[in-house]
């Protein structure tokens, strides 16, 4: 029963994703050698909600799957969330110890992290004398 349901969550994943490939090949299609260059405007702007449509319908797949985006700034430094790429001075208001900036997000599936988020740590900053 539970190879099934593997399956069967594969399967809807899948099918999803094949709509999220088919607005990429309809954007992708848009651009062409052949555009002439009256015509750049208007393939950018063509362009531009085809990715707009891509993100949010991938946006709706992960959601949907359980998949979601990890929005760690201000959070408690986690080594079990986070990637440490570097220490930061803390600026006014920021607590040391927390993520002042996220270089990659992570994610969660789930609730359990599937890629780590690579974060830049806010430290206090030493006065020299």
């Amino acid at each position: 029963m539970e190879c099934m349901l593997d399956y069967e969550g594969i399967q809807s994943f899948c099918k999803d994703l094949v709509e999220v490939a088919d607005i990429l090949e309809k954007t992708t299609e848009c651009i062409s050698e052949e555009t002439e260059a009256g015509d750049q405007k208007l393939t950018l702007e063509k362009v531009f909600r085809g990715l707009s449509l891509l993100e949010a319908k991938l946006k709706s797949v992960f959601t949907k799957h359980g998949l979601e985006k990890m929005a760690p700034i201000g959070d408690k430094y986690d080594p079990h969330e986070h990637e440490l790429i570097c220490h930061v001075p803390a600026d006014i208001g920021v607590q040391p110890g927390t993520v002042a900036l996220v270089r990659q997000d992570g994610y969660k599936l789930h609730g359990r992290t599937i890629r780590l988020a690579q974060v830049e740590v806010a430290v206090e900053s030493q006065k020299r004398l």
